[in-house]
């Protein structure tokens, strides 16, 4: 799978953007789709190929970086400079790397399909997370 290399430091919420805080559950880095555990209430790494549906709904991207119980804030939709090369008009979704997004093309079989969202340029992201809970 090709994931998005992102440059974290680059990542930045548009003027559109809602935004929201959380503790980190885990590492986490700026770009990295997240989802809220529901046993810790912490933020982690969403998946594709996670165990629950819960692992595989992300509720955002990570706005900045942090370590196990600092605060993340992550944005939920609106444009999202996303710090990585994006094919305008192509749709996004969430990767089998834990936090990781992909183009559409790289969504692999036996993938629970999490649209996050579509490149309205080639840096911005126009975030509209769609979890189906259909594998691919």
């Amino acid at each position: 799978m090709a994931d998005l290399v992102i440059t974290a430091a680059s990542v930045v919420a548009g003027a559109n953007a809602a935004t929201e805080t959380g503790a980190a559950g885990e590492a986490i880095t700026a770009g990295q789709a997240v989802y809220r555990s529901s046993t810790t209430k912490k933020l982690m790494k969403a998946d594709s190929n996670g165990a629950s549906a819960e692992i595989r709904t992300p509720i955002g991207i990570a706005l900045n970086g942090g370590a196990l119980d600092q605060p993340i804030k992550f944005q939920k939709s609106g444009d999202i400079t996303i710090g990585a090369a994006l094919t305008p008009g192509v749709a996004y979704y969430l990767s089998d790397t834990p936090g990781g997004i992909c183009p559409v093309a790289d969504v692999g079989t036996g993938e629970y399909v999490c649209l996050i969202g579509l490149a309205t340029s080639a840096s911005v992201l126009a975030l509209d997370v769609r979890y189906t809970g259909v594998s691919n």
